[in-house]
Formats: structure tokens, C-alpha cells, sequence
């Protein structure tokens, strides 16, 4: 039956589960809805396909069903990716299908951003434009083409450090295709598959959809949020098209510094056109010269993990959440209620994300202690402080080290912490030292040191669902005192970690919460409230697979009976190689993230018959 505006309202109950609450937006293929999933007792974003009419319902019901279903396909493919909206699931509603994804909360598109607040600063367009090149290299390396890049496709969000615009997520895989797997390409053959004034020129005259055409797209949105309007921008669809093939692009005017890479993304030629890692460089050094310039006056430079995007509209940082999630109990506090593969990023990609993206003007990054120390000369009793007299350290920092962090009146991230070490690296241990980044001198320590702490925790914190890089720079007085080093500290981002993190846990020791499991962690688990960590190679009872959450007002003891189910649809064993045949999820929670507000879950993997997992089966 066709499907338009009036046939789907508030109020109307999809496949028996998600109530639409109110309508997000309307593009080509249909209508974006916010919903609450009665189920888990969260929202959801869900695509519903529509026709403007039953002609256009009878010619292209087909093409638009399986365009749906592609999209699903691809999305999901990238699932767990910090800058990709994450798709839950495809399910059919009335003969046709709608897609479940993540709803982010808070979110604006770039689009409608510039038209409200104007065109951005260089330096955040090229932190936007890093982040859209990691989504587009993540799905390239699949083989997956998104054709469709453009502003009103890129959103922006909170994240977790609260700033309003933090997180970059990309979205509407509905055109993308894989050339080399044969799809069918669910286009009309009159239409251009495409939006005018953002298409490579090779795919307005039909050439092929590659990586080169796709960066061609981000060059256009990138120009269009430093310029506030598009390059190629005319009065009409067909002078647009017109313009991308035949007319250079408006000569940039605010550009600044991202103009000359502007100029190498919209060649016309693709085999002239500028790379990927060519492109990728060029922006991480316009990120890092900002960065440099505000590296001694900002302070809330904090990192999120991967699978994290605010919970609420509150004003102080709230766990950023992904899709709706779930949560076992765990010993004592924590119980037991029964993240894909890392995708290998090009190098530079890493550091520029880890670090230089984390120094950006909006976004989250690395906090380091010495931007709030008072000039002085850093001596405390004639002795030299090794971080200055606020950290309050009389001795340095050494690997291992477990710390205590006094944040003061303003509260966790606000401000320069006063730190002191925990000996035994206890349950109240706010965090450990893992990493150090030497320096010839305390300015090159003051300038690389962030940067070097987030490239040096980055496969770490990964690893764990809830943590933030600190880098605790030398004061100049006590440059020598530090051993000519920054200290690179992991902090719990909400609360303790409960113990050691990495290397510096041993076999057999007992969790007393979830905060410090780590991504292939293996767990004898003893009782449904006690587990250890032990040698992978040995038997083991479960494996830690990756991290979900669960909706705010989810309690504890609901969350025993629900993170099981969220984690075999948020983190399925199956996408990690185990057979579902045989294998099912499991997952662990405890009463720190309750308390934290997190409502993260550590998600494992199990026998389903409660037997024993070998140390060659994962």
C-alpha cells in the first residue's frame, strides 16, 4: 500500500514496539522518526520509506525496499564507529522497511548549523572534515562508497566533556554502494545518484562512485561550512551539475589556512585530485596550529570513548550514550545477568584523531595539568615541584602509579586537579600513570606532551567503556624533577577505576566493578556476583567482547534482567567469528556506573551450555 505523510503519524505503534513520537525530518526516501522503544524503554531513531504517490509507489516500490535494506546493510557493516550513526536493525512494517538506528540526542545538522550561526572558523571545519575522513575511510576500506556527502548529512552533537557540537557523526548510507560486490544500483536511470552541487564531476558525466569522488563531496561540505554557501551553489539543479563539470569553483574568501586543501579536494580530474592521507595531513596540521594556539588557556580538552553520546540534555557532562544499551549486575556491587573487531586505522589517521583532533576547538580530547599553574617559579619548601604547586606532587610520577584527583569546587575536568598516589592501586583509585612523553624542555613538553598522551593511551582506552586521557606536564622549575617527561595518566571519566588498568593487572585477580574490564579480557567466573581475569590461553569461562549501555532510568536490579538481551543485539558474538550456534552473549555490570550515571555494560561471550571456552577458541 503506498506509504505518505498522512499514513504514519504520533502516536502509531511500529511492528508492536516503537512508538513514533515526533517526526525528525522528510528527505527523499521517506521520513526520519524520533521513537521510544517500549521494549527497553529508550529512544530510537527510525527511517520509514514513503511515496509521494501510488504511481511512484508502483515504479519504484521495489528499488526503494532494497535501497532500505542496502543501507542497513552498510551502516551495520560500520557498526561501533565513532563518527558513523549506528543502524540496530531492519524490520518490515504494512509490506515495507523501516531501519532502527541511533538517535543522537541534541544533534544539528552542518547544514542547518551554518545557516543558523553562520560559516564555521577554519580550524573547526577541518576538525569536522577529520572526522567525516575517518568515517569515509572506515567504509572505503569495506568497499563502500557513500555517494551522498554533504552538510545536511553530517550531524553534530554534544559529547561528553559537554561541548555542544563534539561529536561528528556521519549519516544516510541509503545511496552507498560496493562497485566491486555487483550491487544493483537503486537509482532510476534518469535520476543522478547524488545531491547537485556536491557530486564528484566524474559522477555527474556517470562515471563510477570511488574514494576519490567521495572526497571531491567532503571538499564541497567542508567549503560550504567555512563559506556559508556551496561551491558550485546556482539557482537551479541543472546549473549546478552544470557548474561542477564545466566552471571552477567560487574562489574561497574565509577559508584561510583550509583553502589550499580545498582547492586540491575540488580538482576536477580524480587522478590529479588530492588523497585521502594527503588530506588528512593537511587537516591535522591546521588542528594542531589552533591547538598550539590555545594550548596554554584551554583545559577542557577531555576523550570519549567509541561507543559513547550524551544521555540527557543536562548542562554538566553526562555519559554520552550510543544506541540504547543494557547492563548485568556484577560483584557485590558486581554481577553477572545470565566492540566489533578494531577496524586498523592508517597511522597518521590514528595521531591526528588521538591527538590532534582531541586538541580541536570543539571537541573532546586530552586534559593536561599545567595550562592553570601560576607563574611562579614552581617551588614548594625550596624544593622544586615536579608539576607545579597546584598538582601538589613533591615527587615524580612513576609507570604504574595509582592516583587520587581532587578536582575541587568545579568538579571532575573542571580546572587542575590536586593529585596524590595511592599505594596498592585500591578500589578508590581515581586513575593510573601508563605512558610517558619525554621533551627536550618544558616548552616542548608543555606543546607536545598532550598530544603524545593521547596517541600513547589511545589502543588503551579503547580497551575500556568509561575513561579519559590526562596529560600531567613538567612545570619549567621542575622540568628536571619529572626526569624531562609528561606523565600520562588514564582517569576514570566518571568516577574511579576501581583498581589496576593494562599490563599493571595480574592473572587471577578479583574485579570488585566493571570500570576496569578491558575489550579480550578472559573472566573465570566463580559466581554470578564474582569473576577474576586470567590468561587467555588458558580455559577461561567468558570474554569480554565491548561495552553497551542502558537507558537512564533503567535501575540496577532492571538492568539484571535486561543487559543480556542488549548486549546479543548491541555487541552479537557473531561479528566476532563465534559460532551462534554454539556461543551466546553474556554481560556484567556493578553499582559504579549506576552511580556515575553511565549505565554502561561490559559485554562477553559465553558457551550457551555454561561450558568451558579453550584458549585457541577465540
Amino acid at each position: 500500500m503506498p506509504s505518505g505523510q498522512s499514513t504514519s503519524g504520533v502516536g502509531r505503534v511500529i511492528a508492536g514496539r516503537y512508538l513514533l513520537l515526533n517526526q525528525l525530518g522528510s528527505g527523499g526516501m521517506g521520513h526520519v522518526w524520533l521513537a521510544h522503544d517500549q521494549r527497553l524503554a529508550c529512544e530510537v531513531a527510525l527511517k520509514e520509506i514513503a511515496f509521494r504517490d501510488a504511481v511512484e509507489a508502483g515504479h519504484e516500490r521495489e528499488a526503494r525496499v532494497a535501497r532500505a535494506r542496502a543501507e542497513a546493510r552498510h551502516a551495520a557493516g560500520l557498526r561501533g564507529h565513532p563518527h558513523v550513526v549506528t543502524v540496530h536493525d531492519v524490520l518490515e512494517h504494512d509490506g515495507l522497511p523501516w531501519i532502527v538506528m541511533e538517535y543522537v540526542a541534541g544533534a544539528v545538522d552542518l547544514r542547518e548549523l551554518v545557516a543558523r550561526r553562520g560559516s564555521l572558523q577554519p580550524a573547526e571545519c577541518a576538525r569536522v572534515g577529520l572526522a567525516v575522513l575517518d568515517a569515509l575511510t572506515a567504509g572505503h576500506e569495506r568497499g563502500v562508497m557513500h555517494r551522498d556527502v554533504k552538510p545536511a548529512n553530517i550531524l553534530l552533537a554534544p559529547d561528553r566533556s559537554g561541548s555542544p557540537y563534539g561529536r561528528v557523526v556521519l549519516t544516510d548510507y541509503g545511496i552507498s554502494v560496493q562497485p566491486d560486490a555487483g550491487e544493483t544500483r537503486y537509482t532510476l536511470t534518469s535520476v543522478l545518484v547524488g545531491t547537485a552541487g556536491y557530486l564528484a564531476p566524474e559522477r555527474a558525466t556517470g562515471g563510477p562512485p570511488t574514494p576519490a569522488a567521495d572526497l571531491f563531496s567532503l571538499g564541497c561540505t567542508l567549503y560550504h561550512a567555512v563559506e556559508g554557501r556551496g561551491p558550485f551553489d546556482r539557482e537551479s539543479h541543472f546549473a549546478e551539475i552544470s557548474a561542477v563539470v564545466m566552471e571552477d569553483p567560487r574562489p574561497p574568501e574565509r577559508a584561510g589556512a583550509l583553502g589550499p586543501v580545498l582547492e586540491a579536494m575540488l580538482i576536477k580530474d580524480p587522478r590529479a585530485r588530492i588523497s585521502a592521507a594527503e588530506v588528512e595531513a593537511a587537516l591535522s596540521r591546521l588542528v594542531a596550529s589552533q591547538a598550539e594556539a590555545h594550548a596554554r588557556t584551554q583545559t577542557d580538552l577531555g576523550s570519549q570513548p567509541p561507543w559513547a553520546q550524551p544521555a540527557s540534555p543536562a548542562p554538566a557532562p553526562p555519559a554520552p550514550v550510543p544506541p540504547p544499551q543494557a547492563v548485568p549486575d556484577g560483584f557485590g556491587p558486581l554481577v553477572t545477568s545470565g566492540g566489533g573487531r578494531r577496524r586498523t586505522r592508517p597511522r597518521a589517521l590514528h595521531s591526528a584523531l588521538a591527538g590532534l583532533l582531541g586538541l580541536a576547538l570543539a571537541g573532546g580530547g586530552v586534559w593536561y595539568a599545567v595550562a592553570q599553574q601560576p607563574p611562579a617559579d614552581g617551588k614548594e619548601g625550596g624544593t622544586a615541584s615536579p608539576y607545579g604547586s597546584q598538582i601538589g606532587l613533591s615527587e615524580p610520577l612513576r609507570d604504574g602509579d595509582c592516583v587520587l584527583a581532587d578536582w575541587g569546587a568545579g568538579g571532575a575536568f573542571q580546572g587542575t586537579p590536586r593529585l596524590r598516589t595511592e599505594s596498592g592501586c585500591g578500589s578508590t583509585a581515581d586513575g593510573q600513570v601508563l605512558a610517558f612523553v619525554g621533551a627536550a624542555s618544558a616548552a616542548e613538553a608543555r606543546e607536545q606532551g598532550p598530544a603524545g598522551c593521547a596517541e600513547r593511551t589511545e589502543e588503551l582506552r579503547g580497551k575500556l567503556a568509561d575513561v579519559r586521557s590526562f596529560a600531567v606536564v613538567p612545570s619549567e622549575a621542575g622540568f628536571a624533577a619529572a626526569g624531562k617527561r609528561t606523565a600520562c595518566l588514564v582517569l576514570g571519566a566518571h568516577g574511579p577505576v576501581y583498581g589496576p588498568l593494562g599490563d599493571h593487572r595480574e592473572a587471577g585477580t578479583e574485579f570488585s566493578d566493571v570500570s576496569n574490564m578491558q575489550k579480550r579480557d578472559c573472566l573465570e567466573v566463580r559466581s554470578n556476583r564474582s569473576a577474576r581475569l586470567v590468561s587467555c590461553a588458558r580455559t577461561h569461562d567468558e570474554e569480554v567482547l565491548g561495552f553497551t549501555r542502558l537507558a537512564a532510568d533503567v535501575t540496577l536490579g532492571e538492568a539484571r534482567t535486561e543487559s543480556d538481551v542488549a548486549c546479543g543485539r548491541d555487541v552479537p558474538p557473531r561479528d566476532y567469528g563465534f559460532d551462534p550456534s554454539v556461543y551466546t552473549a553474556g554481560s556484567w555490570t556493578s553499582e559504579g556506573p549506576w552511580k556515575a550515571g553511565t549505565h554502561f555494560v561490559v559485554c562477553t561471550v559465553r558457551k550457551q551450555n555454561g561450558g568451558t571456552m579453550e584458549g585457541d577458541e577465540s
